[in-house]
């Protein structure tokens, strides 16, 4: 009876901050975040309530995990895309590993796995009767298969041990509606149980885990990279440039106040192996899809511009993985990008192993060729290349002639750009002209041959207007021919109607600074600089643009510098 009176002060002290609340609305702005510091807030109270659940029949459990999991389970990502491969190979590895473990829990249950292909999930987490997920930005932590095992275990376990189910019950119980009708968002079981669930899960599932052939280290590694995201991302130390990219920050802060110390769930492993002589089990499985998860890092890396980093990571992707197209063309476009035009080249020349009808792809190996020097050799390895493919379109192969034509132009030959051009004046009705024309006249923009190229994608624009890579290549045929006025407008309009493309700023950037406005042209060249870091790579600029272009760079560059400088010295 001594409890009735503190329970009703407990009532009470509730009911008035209720009413304070509605009283003293606050605005906040909703996400993950609020979600989890809310259940990790009241999840530990919520533990402490003297309420005793009778299990939930396994029937019933399993209907309301389907029902609840059909907000994830879906063959195509958001906006109606088909998954990729990368991450139809990625869960159906999740689902080998899973069933493995899953194999050893105690209840009978429908144990299904599933994998949420997005970087910012940093978590797994578990629905009622056997729905299991794990989020992109937590694999890509891992560096071993026993590390997925423990985790996927640990998931298992809150549905073997009912803490998805009870919570479930939980929310019943406070709503006092049947059961039926509770509608519970699925983040409420992103976030961490109690703490004496969650060292249980850790518990078992490490159990699990070596039960299913895995090593408990796995479990210590995991901890392990948990404390180092808790010092990275909560106490607000130092974080790393290339690993957790686009990670939700709240949402990890979330994860941690609603979960154990890593200390403590650290120090559970390391008595459990010494209490159940785990400590020969060190051997570790690799982590199978580690290239998928680097071919990842890589594609993100290039998005970002770091092209440096990109090709570090696909290198090893493809070390481990040598048949990755996808990741090879990565690979391909950051070495161009970081001006390694002869290492762009030679990965170009794989692809066209794989692909070698592909009109794009025999340009972009044309372009490297041309831009690694020595166009004389550079004309005569495309033209060999081109003799021994085999397309039987002859359309195709025509296109590509167009590039070994501007390669020989590049040579000082201008015999075979020539012949085409009367070529395609004989079959002006030809579909593809147009791109052909467009195409040739951007060789001869790259040999010094300005007028010819400004007349050939003036053709090619007369029947593809607002083609936006002919215009920006017209816009810096114009800066060559120092038609200053002209090429503004061009680039200006392109950036009216696309939005901000790099090379449109960096080209009116140029136009302004030759034409004496030095002020406007800093400000497109620090938009353009911002946007896409390459520009201030001299080697690319030159290989690629007039020399005038990258003359006009560093002078810009080194008018900013100064200017910065002047301007830290009066503060």
């Amino acid at each position: 009876m001594k409890c009735w009176p503190i329970f009703t002060g407990l009532i009470l002290l509730i009911t008035a901050s209720l009413v304070w609340t509605e009283k003293k609305r606050v605005v906040s702005s909703a996400g993950p975040g609020a979600v989890l510091y809310f259940v990790a807030d009241t999840e530990r109270e919520l533990t402490r309530l003297p309420v005793a659940f009778t299990a939930m029949p396994d029937d019933e459990e399993i209907k309301m995990g389907d029902e609840l999991a059909r907000r994830y389970v879906n063959p195509t990502d958001q906006g109606g895309k088909k998954r990729p491969l990368s991450a139809t190979v990625t869960e159906d590895y999740v689902r080998e590993v899973g069933e493995q473990v899953s194999a050893h829990a105690r209840r009978n249950l429908p144990y299904r796995f599933h994998y949420i292909d997005q970087p910012w999930v940093v978590n797994a987490f578990a629905l009622p009767g056997g729905h299991v997920f794990i989020g992109k930005g937590l694999i890509s932590l891992m560096d071993s298969e026993d590390e997925l095992a423990a985790v996927l275990g640990h998931e298992v376990e809150h549905i073997d041990y009912y803490h998805a189910a009870e919570r479930v019950q939980t929310e019943q119980a406070l709503r006092k509606v049947p059961l039926v009708l509770v509608a519970i968002p699925v983040e409420v079981f992103e976030a961490g149980y109690s703490k004496d669930e969650e060292l249980e899960a850790d518990r078992e599932g490490t159990r699990l885990a070596v039960a299913a052939g895995y090593s408990p280290l796995g479990a210590l590694r995991m901890f392990e990279t948990y404390e180092r995201l808790y010092r990275e991302y909560v106490t607000k130390a130092e974080t790393p440039q290339e690993e957790l990219a686009g990670v939700a920050i709240d949402t990890l802060q979330g994860y941690f106040r609603s979960h154990p110390l890593t200390s403590e769930r650290i120090a559970q492993v390391h008595r459990m192996i010494t209490a159940e002589n785990w400590g020969a089990l060190t051997s570790e499985r690799p982590l199978r899809i580690a290239y998928v998860l680097w071919g990842e890092k890589a594609r993100r890396a290039h998005e970002q511009h770091q092209y440096e980093y990109a090709v570090r990571a696909a290198t090893y992707s493809l070390k481990l993985q040598p048949d990755q197209p996808g990741v090879l063309e990565v690979l391909a476009r950051a070495q161009f990008m970081l001006a390694d035009f002869e290492a762009a080249a030679a990965t170009d020349r794989r692809l066209l192993e794989r692909k070698p009808a592909d009109v794009d792809l025999a340009g972009r190996y044309a372009s490297a060729l041309g831009a690694r020097g020595d166009p004389a050799k550079a004309a005569r390895e495309f033209q060999e290349w081109l003799a021994a493919v085999k397309v039987p379109d002859a359309g195709v192969i025509a296109e590509m002639k167009v590039d070994a034509a501007g390669l020989w132009l590049l040579a000082e030959n201008s015999k075979p750009a020539a012949g085409i051009e009367q070529e395609l004046k004989r079959h002006h009705d030809n579909p593809r002209a147009p791109e052909m024309v467009g195409n040739l006249g951007s060789w001869y923009y790259r040999a010094g041959r300005y007028d010819q190229a400004a007349s050939l994608l003036r053709s090619a624009m007369e029947q593809r207007p607002q083609e936006t890579a002919f215009e920006i290549q017209l816009g810096w045929t114009l800066v060559a021919q120092r038609s200053y006025g002209s090429a503004l407008g061009w680039f200006t309009e392109l950036v009216l109607r696309v939005g901000s493309l790099p090379e449109a700023e960096m080209g009116a950037a140029v136009a302004k600074w030759e034409s004496r406005q030095p002020d406007d042209a800093l400000v497109h060249f620090g938009v353009a600089i911002r946007d896409e870091p390459v520009w201030l790579n001299g080697r690319w600029v030159k290989a690629l643009y007039a020399p005038d272009v990258a003359e006009s760079i560093a002078e810009m560059r080194a008018e900013r510098e100064r200017r910065q400088k002047k301007d830290r010295a009066t503060r």
